[in-house]
């Protein structure tokens, strides 16, 4: 019963990363991000850590996803009409980039089917004491840090995709 209601929520996060990649609508992207975070949440749950699933739906899906909807809702995105020419080099990084994956993939599968992987998954490593303990105090800066990035780059997005004015005031003059 496990074994399948992992492989069903693996499966989800896996096809609806996917079409947060492929699609071409934005918002269709987001809400496919939604969905992956909360299968990831679903699998956080089955890895014994519940604290961390419900951070990961309450600040990621919440929060964090909301903001990047009503971003995109804002600046009134729309559909990508006009096809790009593609190119040989632009495959060739693909194809590289999906090989790359494979073998990462790859390597974890094997390091879970051998055992090696399972190890490192003891009830200390997914507590919450110590990680909220390195959170606060060690990691704090890059924290504070990364939210900030995250403002920043909201407001650059909403100044730089802002239709001007049929008439600006300089020409008024």
């Amino acid at each position: 019963m496990e074994i399948g209601v992992f492989l069903l929520f693996a499966l989800l996060a896996v096809t609806s990363a996917l079409v947060v990649v492929v699609h071409r609508n934005p918002v269709y992207s987001v809400m496919s991000l939604v969905v992956t975070l909360v299968s990831t949440a679903v699998l956080f749950v089955m890895l014994g850590a519940p604290f961390l699933a419900a951070l990961q739906v309450l600040v990621y899906t919440g929060a964090i996803l909301v903001l990047f909807l009503f971003v995109i809702m804002l600046l009134n995105i729309e559909r990508e009409t006009q096809r790009t020419n593609g190119g040989w080099f632009k495959k060739l990084a693909a194809l590289i980039s999906a090989a790359i994956f494979v073998a990462i993939v790859g390597s974890i599968s094997l390091q879970a089917y051998t055992g090696r992987f399972l190890e490192a998954l003891t009830p200390e490593s997914v507590a919450i004491e110590p990680l909220a303990r390195e959170l606060f105090s060690t990691y704090l800066l890059p924290f504070e840090i990364i939210g900030l990035l995250l403002l920043a780059a909201v407001v650059g997005a909403t100044v730089l995709a802002r239709k001007q004015d049929a008439v600006s005031p300089e020409k008024e003059r």
